[in-house]
């Protein structure tokens, strides 16, 4: 919801010069910066990108097929010092040229609303102290197990954000709930 205004763009740039900590961008925020590609360097170290498809594109080029998508957010994680989120299918995590595929998540969390919950649970977890890498991995599955848990009583097409944000607790619980058989 930040635009793309002059305003915006004067405040995501102030941002990128003033704060130095890790952060997590989406959105305009990355739309703003496919605008002024040298800002991709003023990104902090160990900050997290989370852009679909259209948006990575914007960032960094077009690529011929998914393939080519994550080979190049590999590629680009050697490159840069943040953690790229591609956004998609099956979502890459991409830091320091390796990339690990989520596993949770279904076609109907492909609606405008569900990456800005992603983007809340991402920056709550950075905020509560994980690493960058613990936080891209957690957070992301975290996300698609909501919506997967809000699937059992919904339906790909009925499903929204809203469902998602409800199921946040009980994405908590599983992942306890099989961290605890784990060690077991």
């Amino acid at each position: 919801g930040l635009g793309t205004t002059d305003d915006a763009a004067t405040l995501v740039q102030k941002t990128l010069q003033e704060f130095h900590q890790p952060m997590v961008l989406d959105a305009d925020a990355l739309n703003i910066i496919s605008l002024n590609k040298e800002w991709l360097a003023q990104i902090p170290k160990d900050s997290i990108i989370t852009p679909h498809p259209k948006e990575f594109e914007r960032l960094f080029g077009k690529a011929e097929n998914d393939f080519e998508r994550i080979n190049s957010a590999t590629e680009l994680s050697e490159k840069y010092p943040f953690i790229i989120i591609l956004k998609g299918h099956h979502t890459l995590i991409a830091c320091r040229g390796k990339g690990w595929f989520n596993t949770s998540g279904n076609s109907g969390m492909a609606k405008g609303g569900s990456g800005d919950i992603l983007t809340g649970i991402l920056t709550s977890l950075l905020a509560q102290g994980y690493t960058p890498l613990q936080t891209s991995i957690t957070g992301t599955y975290l996300h698609g197990l909501a919506g997967d848990i809000a699937l059992q009583n919904q339906s790909p097409e009925s499903l929204l954000a809203s469902d998602i944000i409800e199921n946040i607790g009980g994405a908590f619980n599983q992942l306890y709930k099989n961290k605890k058989e784990v060690q077991e």
